[in-house]
């Protein structure tokens, strides 16, 4: 089935994944590796059906309309826009968003 939507990962998910790796990595550099790839193959999926993804709960705070993929301890937060896919963060899921993760 060809990809409906592209995704685009913004420069700030690109840093997220980097400090995801460091943080892993400082116990075991093959996690960190590991753990990065199976997150950007997940967020690879978001090509189809982006939103089957649930809306994150901070929307009515932040009046926006993001999504979240949920992958292990984190969550990947993006939008839809025509055909394309923003990721725009990738943070622990413990962690609530506020606007200033978007500055």
């Amino acid at each position: 089935m060809p990809a409906k939507y592209r995704v685009d990962i913004t420069g700030t998910a690109e840093a997220d994944l980097e400090e995801i790796w460091i943080l892993i990595a400082a116990d075991s550099m093959e996690n960190a590796t590991r753990f990065v790839i199976e997150l950007e193959a997940k967020i690879g999926t978001l090509e189809q059906m982006p939103n089957r993804c649930p809306a994150i709960p901070e929307n009515a705070l932040l009046g926006t309309e993001y999504r979240q993929l949920i992958i292990g301890d984190y969550r990947a937060i993006f939008r839809v826009e025509g055909s394309t896919v923003y990721v725009l963060r990738i943070i622990h899921g413990n962690r609530l968003l506020d606007i200033s993760f978007f500055e």
